[in-house]
């Protein structure tokens, strides 16, 4: 592949960043590709020739997995770095580092970073290079890919999101996932409820497009879907340890709860869950779960991602 000089390179650092028709495009050549996938079709080598370099500064099962199988799958060469071992515990920045591995040819960024709204000043000032950047989580700020993944698992069982209502529990403040679910089911049509402990709710200003209730019984009461969130200890700077026993019997998802929602509705988890504290292992490993269908289509999703941040790069 060769490149041309442009006036910006090709990035997914925010669902909010991308118009609607990239938004459907991607969510679905997503569905495409999982049908391929389950049904062992023959997948496009549209990968074929570029190098993948995965930049995890945080820990990571889901992302980094399913990015790997997804570049692998479409054709890529793909490499994994140990951040906790790379040069930048030595000093050197991201951009020295993304510079450093697009001298060795590395084309696609993937990178996870604990910093909020860092990746897209970086993308800035690699203007007129032949490489593409993706998020696979900023801070609280943004998860694209999941958003995504967690749209297309409610769209391969509703058909659309219009007028559906969505409750998401728990610990909203720390969230990425949280604000990239919401950015996307709201531009898709859902009535989107928060609601989580005084301390896990974010400020006024803050996701103003989802209805804030003060109970987990409000929130969920007649909601289509209920999605609980993780409890991110490593993002809270209070002092003090959570009452796990106490969080659990106020917020946590079990059998008894769920029946304030709709007889049909369905249970989410981004994961990774704590068992018996944001959700009990009934209501995890049972019939209205789709936890597991979130992390099977995280695959789809980010081949989707990568091949339309290839095709960006000669567009």
């Amino acid at each position: 592949m060769t490149g041309n000089l442009r006036s910006a390179i090709p990035t997914l650092t925010s669902l909010a960043d991308i118009g609607d028709d990239s938004l459907q495009h991607l969510l679905a050549r997503a569905d495409a590709l999982d049908q391929l996938l389950s049904s062992n079709g023959a997948l496009p080598a549209s990968l074929s020739g570029i190098t993948v370099a995965n930049l995890f500064f945080e820990p990571s099962t889901r992302t980094r997995a399913s990015f790997e199988l997804a570049a692998t799958r479409l054709g890529a060469h793909v490499i994994n770095l140990d951040m906790a071992r790379a040069s930048t515990v030595k000093g050197e920045s991201l951009l020295d580092t993304i510079r450093t591995l697009h001298a060795m040819n590395v084309q696609l960024f993937v990178v996870r970073h604990a910093g909020e709204r860092i990746l897209q000043p970086v993308a800035d000032a690699l203007v007129g290079q032949y490489l593409a950047i993706v998020s696979a989580g900023e801070g609280r700020a943004d998860h694209p890919t999941q958003g995504l993944i967690d749209a297309l698992t409610l769209l391969q069982r509703f058909g659309n999101l219009e007028g559906r209502t969505i409750a998401i529990v728990g610990d909203i403040v720390h969230s990425r996932v949280a604000r990239s679910a919401i950015h996307v089911m709201g531009r898709l049509g859902a009535n989107l409820r928060i609601a989580g402990p005084a301390g896990f709710m974010p400020p006024a200003e803050d996701l103003q497009e989802a209805v804030r209730c003060a109970s987990l019984d409000e929130a969920m009461d007649g909601a289509d879907v209920v999605m609980a969130l993780r409890i991110q200890r490593e993002r809270m700077t209070e002092e003090g340890t959570l009452d796990e026993m106490g969080y659990f019997t106020e917020w946590g998802l079990t059998e008894n709860r769920l029946a304030h929602i709709a007889p049909d509705a369905l249970v989410m988890h981004p994961g990774p869950f704590n068992r018996e504290v944001e959700i009990a292992s009934e209501v995890a490993d049972g019939p209205r779960s789709l936890i597991l269908r979130q992390v099977a289509l995280g695959i789809p999703v980010r081949m989707a991602v990568l091949e339309w941040l290839a095709q960006e790069l000669d567009a």
